[in-house]
């Protein structure tokens, strides 16, 4: 949960917090909470109290399932002041909880927005550009097309890649694919692109 946080002592708070208590034992909180304390005057801002053991997430396993739980509001936190440090949190939460690799990764510049459908004999992968100062406000003011990004796709068991396309794009792509992997390279995007591709039975 604290990947890439490892040099962090302390992380801001969020505005709102629930106070639950545990129906289970109580269990190890990666975060505790630092109570409130004064922003201003200078002088006066510094913890009264530098350590508690109130939780500030918790985690639980049980079965094959994984749950996270924030009691304060990461989320809105995150999307009003676009701390860094809550959207590691927040990356890190879905990866413990779903326990597996993702299904679609990508590497490049820019900031995308992707959704995956899959299909028993087809996969499609939508990347849509959000890099724009105004990603976070709603108008949009100008397109920014983004550079070259690099996609692995986690391809299902026992199906091997017949076909790639860029639809957008309106191209081809070459069938890279070494066991459950598929890699290609999408020279930019402007607005959108869409990945679709086909598979067949493992060779």
């Amino acid at each position: 949960l604290l990947k890439g946080l490892e040099d962090t002592p302390r992380i801001v708070n969020g505005v709102n917090r629930v106070k639950i208590k545990p129906a289970a034992a109580p269990t190890y909180s990666p975060l505790t909470l630092v109570p409130t304390y004064p922003d201003l005057p200078m002088e006066e801002v510094y913890a009264r109290v530098p350590r508690t053991t109130i939780p500030g997430v918790y985690l639980r396993e049980f079965g094959r399932g994984r749950v996270v739980y924030f009691p304060w509001d990461i989320g809105r936190t995150f999307w009003e002041v676009l701390d860094v440090d809550h959207g590691r949190l927040i990356r890190n939460a879905v990866s413990w909880a779903t326990n597996e690799d993702p299904p679609v990764h990508v590497a490049g510049p820019g900031v995308l927005d992707l959704a995956v459908w899959t299909q028993s004999n087809s996969m499609t992968v939508h990347l849509v550009n959000l890099t724009n100062p105004m990603m976070m406000k709603g108008p949009v003011r100008e397109i920014i097309p983004i550079a070259a990004q690099k996609i692995r796709v986690r391809v299902p068991p026992g199906k091997h890649v017949t076909e790639a396309k860029l639809l957008v794009a309106g191209t081809r792509l070459p069938l890279r694919q070494a066991e459950n992997t598929f890699e290609a390279g999408i020279p930019s995007i402007g607005v959108h692109e869409v990945l679709a591709l086909d598979f067949g039975g493992r060779l």
